[in-house]
């Protein structure tokens, strides 16, 4: 069976299109006739049946980039507050660090000062069951007037703890060392006439105190204390290659107290 064959010839299009020749096609084979197809649609012109429907899309599109923009600047800012509350939040934990710090080492000289007193009272106790009424005549001389050793340096350390009479606390110290100078709370005396000075910026004479501590009291509670302190008396002077000397050694003699942790934060500030 002979299969017929239709023959397209050329068309001729005015406008837009050229000459083109097409195709055989065989009707019977539907392969040919899917091709033809698809040619003949490929071919064709994109017509946009209404351009407004673009630009409405268009405008869409620009509206919703706009407000994806406006809602990353809003996270954006809500991050950046986030943010800064956390700072707040970190500082104040450091700020309570720092005085529970300070409130735990004025316990522990409280606690400290109790048990130098008790040992006093003890060494008192005593010499009054060895020797009742024997007295050294010279100490009772250079004694704050009607004062024994443990009212003298009382007295001395409630002004400084109780009143906060700080220029009043320096003489009482002074009259104490004078009267009392091989007393068991020399050491400690020697310190807070030291710290007493050092914040009346009088360097030269918190140095000679503290160094009494470092140098008399080998095994006294504040010689670490001591030495921070004479570090810091260098540093007030701008003499920081001293200053660093002196802290490394508390970090060295002292490596788990707390003056060592505070000589730490000294050495990162140099």
């Amino acid at each position: 069976m002979i299969k017929p064959i239709i023959t397209v010839g050329l068309i001729s299009f005015t406008g837009a299109w050229a000459f083109a020749q097409a195709p055989v096609v065989d009707l019977n084979d539907p392969q040919q006739t899917d091709q033809a197809r698809t040619t003949t649609q490929s071919t064709a012109p994109l017509v946009i049946a209404n351009p407004t429907d673009v630009e409405t899309r268009l405008l869409i599109l620009e509206r919703k980039d706009k407000s994806r923009i406006e809602a990353q600047q809003r996270v954006q800012q809500q991050l950046d507050t986030l943010q800064s509350e956390v700072d707040v939040l970190r500082g104040s934990i450091e700020l309570h660090n720092h005085q529970l710090e300070q409130i735990l080492e004025r316990q522990r000289e409280l606690y400290l000062e109790l048990e130098n007193r008790f040992a006093g009272l003890s060494q008192q106790t005593t010499s009054v069951a060895n020797a009742v009424g024997v007295t050294t005549s010279g100490t009772q001389s250079e004694a704050p007037v009607g004062q024994s050793e443990e009212q003298a340096y009382q007295t001395a350390v409630n002004l400084i703890l109780k009143e906060r009479n700080y220029d009043e606390a320096i003489p009482a110290f002074q009259r104490f060392l004078s009267g009392f100078p091989n007393s068991s709370y020399t050491d400690n005396a020697h310190y807070w006439l030291g710290q007493l000075l050092f914040n009346k910026q009088d360097w030269d004479g918190a140095r000679e105190q503290f160094e009494s501590v470092v140098n008399k009291f080998a095994d006294s509670p504040k010689r670490a204390d001591a030495i921070l302190k004479l570090g810091m008396v260098e540093k007030s002077v701008n003499n920081n290659t001293k200053a660093r000397l002196l802290f490394e050694q508390v970090v060295s003699e002292y490596p788990d107290s707390s003056p060592s942790r505070l000589a730490s934060e000294q050495l990162k500030s140099l």
